[in-house]
């Protein structure tokens, strides 16, 4: 593979693995960081860019001739400007497949500490509530089993499925929600406004995309049970943020679990940030983060930029 392309990665901080130099690189260059002042001149006559959170819009693209390739490292392309990118004939490739157990793992763990209220258990047993009780365990709060119970999915994608072999496993009912195309093959679909209504848990994996911004808004969240729970390791611009913390303090719903925000890092005193409840737990966009999955997306993310170079693009954004 001939080495000719200038290949900058502008946050490599994102990404804690091992990423080897791709073959095609006659330079390459790694940024831990780079704030939006410094995109144009750290990409100037750069070829391919790496990029995870770094937003490349189409005023930015305008100012980069050489750029033909950008390499996401990671399944999410909201940061980036799709259709300036097709105007200027510049490919986008994504991550694909590389969370299939991580992500649905996570959203289990938020689905089971919040469905059997272990942080509530917690609290009362750090505050001695134990340590009082007359009797060998105390009751203060509900535990719910996950038998029996619905699992609705928005996303059918190797994540959403994921999600519903895990489910499965606990014997729960799967409902896939109906949504705009592209949709994957074989899968029955239920009505958005259905599966709202029947889900013991909502759990969210679609992209973040004009048609699904605040996709969960407050009548949503009217239509799900008051004992649902809400869970969303996608996007933090899925849900309206305002919306939930109403819901949750008028018991619309039972809980949430969240692993991401419509800004990030969130700046100080962001409402979420500040709800203190037991039913509400936020992890740090981090589901997707496990040790192995992280190394997976660094091969396929270089992978990409030697496929593209060889003139054999894959997992390209169309």
């Amino acid at each position: 593979m001939a080495a000719a392309h200038r290949v900058v990665f502008l946050d490599r901080a994102s990404l804690k693995a091992r990423v080897r130099r791709p073959a095609c690189a006659e330079s390459y260059v790694e940024h831990e960081q780079t704030a939006a002042g410094e995109v144009v001149e750290r990409l100037a006559g750069a070829t391919v860019a790496i990029t995870n959170k770094v937003p490349l819009r189409a005023d930015v693209l305008a100012r980069l001739p050489a750029l033909k390739m950008i390499a996401m490292a990671a399944t999410g392309y909201d940061v980036i400007d799709i259709p300036a990118c097709r105007e200027r004939g510049i490919a986008v490739a994504n991550i694909r497949n590389y969370a299939v157990h991580t992500v649905p793992e996570h959203a289990f763990a938020l689905i089971l500490a919040l469905r059997r209220n272990l942080l509530a258990y917690r609290a009362d047993v750090e505050a001695g509530v134990w340590q009082r009780s007359k009797q060998f365990c105390f009751f203060t709060h509900s535990i719910g089993d996950l038998h029996g119970s619905t699992l609705g999915i928005v996303g059918e994608g190797a994540i959403g499925q994921g999600m519903a072999a895990i489910a499965r496993g606990f014997g729960m009912k799967v409902l896939f929600a109906d949504h705009e195309p592209p949709k994957a093959a074989g899968v029955e679909f239920t009505p958005l406004q259905e599966v709202l209504e029947r889900c013991d848990v909502l759990s969210l994996h679609c992209p973040l995309t004009p048609a699904t911004r605040h996709l969960i808004g407050l009548p949503q969240m009217r239509r799900m049970k008051r004992s649902a729970l809400l869970i969303n390791t996608s996007r933090g611009g899925l849900v309206d943020e305002a919306a939930l913390i109403q819901a949750l303090g008028q018991g619309l719903i039972a809980g949430a679990g969240f692993d991401v925000l419509g800004t990030e890092p969130p700046t100080s005193g962001h409402p979420l940030l500040e709800l203190r409840r037991p039913n509400f737990i936020l992890t740090p966009h981090v589901a997707w983060a496990s040790d192995g999955a992280m190394q997976f997306l660094a091969d396929q993310l270089i992978d990409n930029i030697e496929a593209w170079a060889s003139g054999q693009p894959r997992h390209l954004v169309t």
